[in-house]
């Protein structure tokens, strides 16, 4: 998945010589907390509510320009790449969002929570769903098990691996809301381990 399907696109910005006072009234205004600092078209720097949180005071932010606040050079991410990519990103930088670019415009922001939209969509966490914990046997393999899935009518949403202490890996097959017990037949049939279903 792209991040420039799950940015925010044609974000807010501020100019590198507004106020700070003005930076905090678009973010209130706006219910933001990143604010990228544009001059020209191009994005010179960024702007976030805890940069603006040291300067608490009113009579502090009066004076003071945003150039002198923001984060120059700020860690930047295509609109083309994965959201994997973002994700990777602001977990290793530890921080809460991203300028997006597209040929060096600022073209959006994604922040963690627009990521963690993304993943709560892809994995189908609020959908109604069936969800079978299966220790896929060697011998037929992940491909067996989502044939005998799908030959059953199941459709299969998302897929998720934990392994266990016992070197056994669990498969979680997350499928549209269906009748399990003809796939969990058929499973156990050919050698595979259904540990638990929750519907």
């Amino acid at each position: 998945m792209k991040i420039k399907n799950w940015m925010k696109k044609d974000p807010v910005t501020v100019g590198r010589t507004a106020l700070l006072q003005d930076a905090d009234s678009l973010m209130k205004k706006n219910g933001i907390r990143h604010l990228p600092v544009v001059e020209e078209g191009e994005l010179v720097g960024f702007i976030t509510e805890s940069d603006l949180r040291q300067f608490s005071f009113p009579s502090m932010v009066e004076d003071i320009p945003v150039h002198q606040v923001m984060v120059l050079n700020p860690i930047t991410v295509n609109a083309n790449a994965s959201i994997e990519t973002a994700a990777k990103l602001i977990y290793d930088f530890k921080i809460g969002g991203l300028p997006v670019l597209d040929k060096k415009k600022l073209v959006g922001i994604i922040t963690a929570s627009d990521l963690l939209s993304a993943f709560i969509e892809v994995m189908g966490l609020f959908k109604t769903s069936t969800r079978l914990d299966v220790v896929v046997n060697k011998q037929g393999g992940l491909e067996e098990v989502t044939r005998i899935i799908n030959e059953n009518k199941g459709e299969i949403i998302s897929v998720a691996i934990e392994n266990h202490a016992s070197r056994r890996k669990v498969h979680y097959f997350r499928l549209e809301k269906c009748d399990p017990e003809p796939i969990i037949k058929e499973l156990e049939s050919a050698g595979h381990k259904v540990i638990s279903v929750m519907e």
